[in-house]
């Protein structure tokens, strides 16, 4: 069977927190898929991990052309071809009157989707997969309009579901050749978006976690209660809450420890807290950190927290399960998919502080066997569900039906 070509296109890329976007484009390659990787910008990122180095280098930045390789780029595009030219403008101009970026900055969308369509002609690409469903699948949805290949994107939420029509995603589902939910609960939302006859190409096609969690031996949960908490440091990650509740833990006399692995716009805020409360012995910021240093990490806690009050479905969940630790996160989204109270881990509700340390003294309380246990249920359900050559196969079967011009009736709607 001959290889497709599939040019992944996100709007930033490779960038730190998004490490699963990297390992399904490589889970791919290895499933014998040729990719080709597109960036509509460069990131900011300063590059942490080796792996991130190694994808920037293979990467290729649309605004690289710079201002006048894009107006190049329409111009050539409206003499070659000036009724499909025409269409697509007023298609961008359709979809931006209504966004909150505007009329203009979709006039630059237009403009990368006139390089890309060239980029995808010269290097004969069969489909374009865009990730989250803002501007990379607005250019790959403009791509197709100018003639360029059939696209499918990801939407993982908040921000799609937030604004939906502010990013026009009834009209990205409609043209895309079928759409990916990170989770079910990621699925109804995109069903609340469209015509109930587009339902069947939405699929669940989960993130996924690689050998590097799922590989090694978990290491036993250590005697000291060493909570963790990975993401950025900002509102929707409920980080302020959590040192709340550790300021509270540590008024009781509660011996407990909390390692913040990330960074972010409320790092000072949270600093702040740290050292207002006098937790500077019992909290601390990591900041952010490799994969070696989070595996590490992940190894020396008793159990991973998050109190998100927005989520899609939470990778580092997923990491942090798969290295046989129990989890204390929040009824939001996806997370109840994978998180299941009295098995892997708890759930409370979002933005309770009180539960939040109603949880926290449940893990500190626990017997090592107890969290042993969940650890490893947490574990099983993540290869189960998240393993990623398993997610990398259900991508391929929806890329070549895409190809082949199956309908989304015809496929499972999980892989």
């Amino acid at each position: 069977m001959r290889a497709m070509r599939i040019a992944y296109l996100i709007n930033q890329y490779p960038k730190i927190s998004h490490v699963f976007i990297r390992r399904e484009i490589l889970a791919v390659e290895r499933e014998g898929c040729e990719v080709t990787r597109y960036s509509l910008r460069r990131t900011g990122d300063e590059l942490i991990d080796p792996l991130d180095r190694e994808e920037a280098s293979k990467t290729q930045a649309v605004l690289d052309a710079g201002w006048w390789g894009l107006l190049g780029a329409m111009v050539w595009t409206a003499a070659r071809r000036p009724a499909v030219f025409l269409r697509t403008m007023f298609l961008a101009v359709r979809v931006g009157w209504r966004s909150e970026r505007g009329l203009l900055r979709h006039a630059i969308y237009l403009a990368e989707a006139c390089v890309l369509t060239r980029c995808f002609t010269r290097r004969r690409i069969e489909h374009v997969h865009a990730h989250f469903g803002t501007n990379s699948t607005t250019v790959a949805m403009l791509c197709h309009e100018l003639g360029g290949p059939s696209y499918s994107f990801t939407a993982h939420g908040p921000e799609e579901f937030d604004k939906a029509l502010l990013l026009g995603l009834g009209e990205k589902i409609q043209r895309a050749v079928f759409v990916a939910a990170i989770s079910s609960f990621g699925r109804s939302q995109l069903f609340r978006r469209c015509d109930f006859r587009q339902w069947p190409k939405i699929q669940v096609v989960r993130c996924g976690v690689d050998d590097a969690f799922l590989g090694p031996d978990p290491v036993p949960i250590p005697e000291p209660r060493r909570l963790v908490s990975i993401g950025r440091l900002c509102e929707q990650k409920g980080q302020l809450l959590l040192v709340e509740a550790m300021a509270r833990l540590h008024r009781e006399g509660r011996a407990a420890e909390l390692v913040l692995v990330g960074d972010g716009v409320l790092r000072r805020e949270i600093e702040a807290a740290i050292l207002r409360n006098g937790l500077q012995g019992n909290v601390r910021i990591l900041g952010w950190a490799d994969t070696a240093t989070i595996l590490r990490t992940l190894d020396e806690s008793c159990a991973f927290v998050l109190p998100s009050f927005a989520e899609g479905l939470p990778v580092v969940i997923m990491e942090a399960m798969a290295r046989a630790r129990p989890v204390l996160s929040t009824f939001v989204a996806g997370i109840p998919e994978l998180v299941v109270p009295g098995r892997n881990g708890w759930l409370v509700p979002a933005g309770s502080v009180d539960a939040l340390v109603d949880g926290l003294r449940q893990i500190l309380d626990a017997p090592l066997e107890q969290l042993t246990r969940m650890g490893l249920c947490g574990r099983e359900d993540v290869r189960r569900q998240h393993e990623i050559g398993r997610i990398a196969r259900g991508m391929m079967a929806h890329f070549r039906a895409a190809i082949e011009g199956e309908s989304p009736r015809a496929r499972a709607v999980s892989p």
